[in-house]
């Protein structure tokens, strides 16, 4: 995915109210930079418009321990026809007040550009959240990486379906 320049707000949890806040900051500078974990971005699929809040108390944990932190979180629909629109957490139905948590958290990296490609990847007639975030766990590892002159030049995920069967193949084989 393509993003937009570094000039964000950024998105941290407010543990007195339990609701994210807007940081406001005129742009990262070179020891922020420096210091940042590696930073992912996930999308997630549902049919129709299914995110019911289960995961949620999930996500929330992550950013409460300091293992990640949000950067971006979106959510979006492609109808049937294909066309795309941004979905309001009010849009969602359901367990809106579970995802209410997250409303603001949008550091303006993803650009209008990033959803439309994301929503190319969806099946029409589903909707999905678009979850941008830092490993703040790995920060540490990453910053050493980086004072010593390394870099990463490669990085994936395997997804579980695809483990999942890699082991089956492998069992089968024996």
């Amino acid at each position: 995915m393509m993003f937009g320049p570094l000039n964000y707000t950024d998105n941290l949890r407010d543990t007195a109210s339990g609701s994210f806040r807007n940081d406001e900051r005129n742009g990262l500078n070179g020891d922020d930079l420096s210091e940042m974990g590696p930073i992912d971005y996930i999308l997630v699929e549902w049919p129709g418009r299914q995110p019911n809040g289960e995961a949620v108390p999930h996500l929330v944990d992550l950013v409460d321990r300091g293992l990640i932190r949000i950067l971006d979180l979106t959510f979006i629909t492609k109808g049937e026809d294909g066309s795309v629109a941004g979905l309001e957490l009010a849009d969602l139905g359901g367990e809106v007040a579970e995802l209410a948590i997250f409303e603001g958290a949008a550091s303006g990296l993803l650009s209008d550009d990033d959803v439309n490609e994301a929503a190319g990847a969806l099946e029409p007639g589903t909707s999905a959240a678009l979850l941008v975030y830092e490993n703040t766990w790995a920060a540490p590892f990453a910053s050493a990486v980086r004072r010593s002159g390394g870099q990463l030049v490669a990085s994936g995920r395997i997804p579980v379906q695809a483990v999942l069967a890699a082991l089956d193949a492998a069992e089968a084989n024996s």
